[in-house]
């Protein structure tokens, strides 16, 4: 099996219409954005996705979607499964594999409870990859329901099977990233979804960046992704204004970068399944994905330079 690119992967939002069905016309209008700003591939059906709202037909179609409209410029990595049964995940899993993503992203905290090991978290993987042979894996820390990290035990269990290509490591933490880039010792490729310790854990030897703020400026991480070993004084600087715009992360997300999608020209409605966007997205909200829009500028103007 080969290895995935590296590089920037957005975690992918899920538009809605008015009347709570997926925007398959915004669907492939994001694909577009995230082509044009220079993006290495993407993760859907994940947690900015709604996916745990999603319906497991809309799970199964929205990868299938985002496969076509990335007409192979972009790797395209999905998860959906989100049932506690095991043999539920297993059928969720295999939907999502036939759909031609390039790697099936399993979530760590769907392997295991929280008051449960390693051992089972390891058994169930491999219930899994047994189940669906001949596909390539991911793996998921995400944060929902409650976030499990990868212990250096389950990782080399996971390097030993030869399934795995893609971790998207949300620890936020560069020093155990850089633990887990040596242990891994290239067998998988690891994404950090952390803007701040970005810069750090490439220079340590991480594949790329899996994030939310690869929705609102893909571009700017993908300067830094491709640029830090050439202008490395410019690429510390980059680093420190992205760490400060990724602020905006707790603006109500995902209602936020919908709204910033609209403000870019990609026009959906600021409908969420996971949050009420009225509630959770208020003005003073709005007025800082306003001024990030404003900061994006600026910073692509300084880049010229």
């Amino acid at each position: 099996m080969e290895k995935i690119a590296k590089g920037v992967y957005p975690v992918m939002i899920t538009p809605f219409t008015a009347d709570n069905q997926v925007d398959w016309e915004a669907v492939d209008q994001i694909v577009e954005f995230y082509a044009k700003l220079g993006c290495d591939g993407i993760f859907a059906v994940c947690q900015s996705s709604e996916m745990f709202f999603l319906t497991e037909d809309e799970r199964e179609q929205l990868a299938a979607r985002v496969v076509k409209a990335s007409a192979g410029r972009m790797c395209v990595v999905a998860s959906g499964h989100i049932s506690d049964a095991i043999e539920d995940q297993i059928r969720e899993l295999r939907r999502v594999a036939a759909t031609g993503v390039n790697a099936v992203v399993m979530i760590s905290n769907r392997l295991a409870a929280k008051d449960e090991s390693d051992d089972v978290l390891i058994a169930n993987m491999h219930r899994i990859l047994d189940a669906v042979p001949d596909v390539p894996f991911g793996m998921y820390e995400c944060p929902c329901p409650y976030k499990r990290l990868l212990t250096p035990k389950v990782l080399e269990a996971m390097a030993e099977t030869g399934r795995f290509r893609f971790i998207k490591d949300t620890c936020c933490d560069a020093k155990l990233i850089a633990e887990r880039v040596r242990l891994l010792n290239g067998r998988i490729q690891l994404f950090n979804a952390n803007c701040a310790t970005f810069l750090e854990t490439l220079k340590d030897g991480a594949d790329g960046f899996s994030g939310i703020m690869a929705n609102y400026h893909p571009d700017l991480l993908v300067w830094l992704y491709r640029n830090y070993q050439k202008q490395p004084e410019k690429a510390r600087e980059l680093s420190s204004m992205l760490s400060v715009m990724s602020l905006v992360e707790g603006c109500g997300h995902p209602a936020a970068v919908k709204y910033h999608m609209n403000l870019i020209g990609i026009p959906m409605e600021l409908k969420c399944r996971s949050i009420d966007a009225e509630t959770h997205f208020g003005q003073l909200d709005r007025h800082a994905i306003d001024d990030l829009l404003v900061m994006e500028g600026v910073v692509r103007e300084w880049l010229k330079h």
